[in-house]
Formats: C-alpha cells, sequence, structure tokens
C-alpha cells in the first residue's frame, strides 16, 4: 500500500490529532510513578515474585507487555513507503545526519558530562554506569509512532513522515545493537552482547515481522480494516506501557524515596538533547533550502525517542530495578510535553525560516 493512500485519509476525516492518552501521557506516568512505588512498598514479594518470572534472561511478563505496546506502533509502518525516499533526499539525509551519527553520541557526551560529573556527588555512586546506559538506549531508537502526531500538528508533509520512518525502523533493526554496543563500550560499561542481541530480535525483529504479516492480512480486505484495527488496538498499547511503568517504579521505588531529585536530573540530558538535535535538524534543513512542511517533521523525528524499546531493552539488559530503566523511564516522562515545545516552537517560527536572504 501507498503512503498516499495511509496518511490522507486520516487527515481528511479530521481525526483527533493526539489521543486522550498521548496527550496526558506525563499525567500517567505521574501516576504510575505513585501507584508503582505505594505498591512496591506495601507489597513487595509478589513483585519480587514478578521479577524472577525470567527466560534466557527476559521477564516473561514484561516481555509479553512490551510486544502489546510496540506491535500497534508497527503495524501503523508502511515499509512500501521506502520508495518515496528520493523524493526527499535533503531532508531524509539531515534526519538520517541527527539520529544515527549525532544523536547517540552526543546523548553519551551529555550523560558523561551531568551523570559522571555534575550530578555525580548526588546520585547513588553504584547506579552511575546504569544511568548512563539507560540515556544512551534511550538516544539510539529514533521515535516510530508518535512522530505522526508531532507532524501533523506541525503540518508536515506526511509522505515525508511515512518514508523516513519506514526507513529509520529499517535501518534500526540492523544499527541499534552496533551502536549501542560501541557506546557502552566506549563509556567503560560492559557489553552483554548476548542480551542485546536477543533484545533486537525480541523487540525489533520478531514485532517487525508480526505487525507487517498482520498489516498485510488487514490491507487484503481494505484500508478500512486496518484503520478501524488501529483505533481498537492503541488503548491496548498505552494500558500495557502505564502497567510497565507501574511494574519498574514498584522496583525503584527506594531508590526514588531516598532521593526524589534522581529523576530531575536524569531529565536535564534529555531534555538538552532534545532542544540540540531538534535544533540542528531544523537549521540544517533551512540551510539547505527544505520546504518548512519537511523540514518540521525532520526536526521533530531528530528529537523523539521510540522510548517503548528503550524502556524494553534496558529491562532486559539491566534489570527491573536498574539505573538504566529509570533513565528510560524519565524519557517517557518528559517525551510529550517537550514535544509539544518543539512543535510550537518549528510552528511560530515558520515565517522566519520561509524567509529567503535577498
Amino acid at each position: 500500500m501507498s503512503a498516499r493512500t495511509t496518511a490522507l485519509p486520516a487527515r481528511a476525516a479530521g481525526v483527533p490529532r493526539i489521543g486522550f492518552f498521548e496527550r496526558w501521557l506525563t499525567l500517567w506516568v505521574f501516576l504510575c510513578i505513585v501507584v508503582g512505588i505505594a505498591l512496591g512498598e506495601l507489597f513487595p514479594a509478589p513483585f519480587q515474585a514478578l521479577g524472577r518470572m525470567e527466560l534466557a534472561q527476559v521477564n516473561l511478563p514484561v516481555g509479553l507487555l512490551i510486544w502489546v505496546m510496540i506491535i500497534p506502533m508497527l503495524l501503523k509502518i508502511d515499509f512500501g513507503a521506502l520508495g518515496q525516499v528520493r523524493q526527499h533526499v535533503r531532508g531524509i539525509g539531515v534526519t538520517l545526519a541527527v539520529n544515527w551519527l549525532v544523536k547517540p553520541f552526543s546523548m553519551a557526551l551529555l550523560a558523561w558530562v551531568f551523570i559522571r560529573h555534575v550530578f555525580a556527588p548526588y546520585l547513588p555512586a553504584g547506579q552511575l554506569d546504569s544511568y548512563v546506559a539507560g540515556l544512551i538506549l534511550l538516544a539510539a531508537a529514533p521515535c516510530t509512532a508518535m512522530v505522526f502526531v508531532w507532524s501533523q500538528l506541525s503540518d508536515g508533509d506526511p509522505y515525508f513522515t511515512l518514508s523516513q520512518v519506514a526507513l529509520n525502523d529499517t535501518i534500526m533493526i540492523f544499527a541499534f545493537a552496533p551502536i549501542v554496543g560501541l557506546l557502552l563500550g566506549l563509556s567503560a560499561i560492559t557489553v552483554p552482547w548476548g542480551t542485546l542481541f536477543l533484545s533486537v530480535a525480541l523487540y525489533i525483529v520478531i514485532p517487525v515481522i508480526l505487525a507487517q504479516a498482520w498489516r498485510k492480512a488487514l490491507l487484503a480486505r481494505g484500508p478500512a480494516a486496518l484503520a478501524a484495527t488501529l483505533a481498537r488496538i492503541q488503548p491496548y498499547s498505552v494500558a500495557a506501557l502505564l502497567v510497565t511503568l507501574v511494574l519498574l517504579f514498584a522496583f525503584q521505588g527506594g531508590q526514588i524515596l531516598a532521593q526524589p531529585l534522581i529523576i530531575a536530573m536524569l531529565a536535564v540530558p534529555i531534555l538538552i538533547q532534545v532542544y540540540f538535535n531538534s535544533g540542528l535538524a531544523y537549521l540544517l534543513n533551512r540551510r539547505l533550502g527544505v520546504a518548512h512542511c519537511v523540514a518540521a517533521p525532520s526536526a521533530l523525528i531528530g528529537a523523539s525517542n521510540f522510548f517503548e524499546l528503550a524502556v524494553a531493552a534496558a529491562i532486559s539488559l539491566f534489570g527491573f530495578d536498574s539505573g538504566a530503566a529509570l533513565a528510560t523511564v524519565v524519557g517517557v516522562l518528559v517525551e510529550v510535553p517537550v514535544m509539544l515545545s518543539v512543535v510550537r516552537i518549528v510552528n511560530a517560527t515558520r515565517g522566519w525560516y520561509e524567509a529567503r536572504a535577498g
């Protein structure tokens, strides 16, 4: 199915640009923090039992939740849109450079500056490496699903957005593990290669295959069948994310209660990274003469993260009670408000962007 038939009907039909759950995601995460910590303190034994339900270093309850979380997002992706990449070469090139050559490495630098130095005296010494690892995992996976929302809010070209997301997801299958392994190694963090590749297989490769097979079957019945299924399963995806967060905070409660400013300190490099990478992509696109309807989603794709994958990989690699898992969850916490602020910036500066010297 072409990107044209996938993208335009949703806009023409007046579909809400951002869903109720997504709009209030930050509030839901705060509630998950409170509920998770309370349940973990009141009923520690059941959560410890859930934490021990592992097979080949994969927590089975979380693995199931992650699939429910990720597959609906991947169902939206039309890999047939890859054929349109050549129509937006400059915008695609900028986004790829920011996503894969700048963002993971800039986050590794920011993590080194803030976690190992600026905030090190105020963070648990035994978790510093884990916090750095979580921030790297967060930056190494470009956003997939929410990008469509950000693109619509900035009047972005839907064909560019589809082709860019499809290309990023294709690259992620092959590049996520090597980039994460390289940056963890450079950060002097032991790389559990076996678990890392298993995470890629479980949380990228297999979900992509299942989602695309399901998508093909639905499209055989017509575009309406795909749209109806996406609308029906989206709440399950958000619910699975929230349940995962409750489980995670049930394990993290002790650390957070002991040092409640941990979340704020972890948020600092994430916020800097978002504004730096979105600004870089935006300015590079303007320098290259790219249309605003491409530059806006390019900046947003360049800054946002596939936080569901980051959370899954962090739990698989380092465990529920790790600093890595907590760092990725902070990414979930700030995702919606910070990306909405980037949307407002690119919309407010459209006149400046389109002004040409001379």
